[in-house]
């Protein structure tokens, strides 16, 4: 669909009650004439709890499958995508006024570029925010620096991959969202800028809620022989992709 932007969620049980403040979120983004979002909302598993939480709202689209983990429930969401361009968005996560329009005009004003992000501030649950330091500075994104600061940061990219913002046919062309138990939109961030140069706003476009039932909160998340593994294939997949030179987005 035309000057359409899919926004894409995964949820699970936990997750659900956040679905509201999300969808508040998302109404209160002011696009272009003409332009619009759907928010494409993929249920990892097959209960009863999650949709009773899915806003009733004509440009909401609710999907449920097999369990798998969020990169799995991304993916069987772009079925039924419909925009040109997919910006994720976490359940438990909220846009900041004007996000979507700032990516937009990313991509639109640089069509040499396949991807961008922008900041992050964590919301805690007093309701107050904290900051990253080391943001880079508003502009574009050079291929393959995402990479290398992550590595040289313990693992810790320096633009936030729940921000992303992506043409739909790249996305496409990579597979999705990594096949992993967890870190799976860090390895999309890193195989995009393997290919593409991206974009960062400097501008705040993400509320990332820390709450304790959030999938990153738990121990497996930072179990290290997991971890080591997860990041192992991260790097080695980017690491492929930039070497191919066919796969460049853009040779420029």
């Amino acid at each position: 669909m035309p000057n359409t932007i899919t926004v894409i969620t995964a949820v699970h049980a936990p997750g659900a009650a956040h679905l509201p403040d999300a969808h508040k979120s998302l109404r209160e983004q002011e696009l272009p004439d003409g332009w619009d979002w759907q928010w494409v909302i993929q249920e990892d598993g097959e209960t009863d709890a999650v949709r009773p939480y899915v806003p009733d709202d004509v440009r909401v689209s609710f999907g449920q499958g097999r369990a798998g983990r969020a990169a799995m429930a991304r993916t069987m969401g772009l079925s039924r995508a419909e925009g040109a361009y997919i910006k994720v968005l976490d359940a438990d996560d909220m846009l900041t006024p004007g996000a979507l329009a700032r990516d937009l005009r990313a991509l639109t004003d640089h069509p040499e570029l396949g991807w961008a992000t922008s900041r992050a501030l964590d919301l805690l649950p007093d309701g107050s925010t904290v900051g990253f330091e080391g943001d880079p500075p508003q502009g574009p994104i050079a291929r393959g620096a995402v990479l290398e600061f992550w590595r040289a940061n313990d693992h810790r990219a320096q633009v936030h991959p729940a921000t992303l913002f992506v043409r739909r046919d790249l996305l496409l062309a990579l597979g999705g969202w990594m096949a992993l138990p967890a870190s799976e939109d860090t390895g999309l961030l890193m195989a995009l800028n393997a290919v593409s140069r991206g974009w960062f706003t400097a501008e705040t476009g993400l509320l990332y809620r820390k709450w304790p039932g959030q999938v990153t909160s738990q121990s497996a998340h930072t179990d290290a022989a997991e971890r080591a593994a997860r990041f192992a294939v991260v790097e080695a997949r980017a690491r492929v992709l930039a070497a191919m030179e066919g796969w460049r987005y853009d040779s420029r």
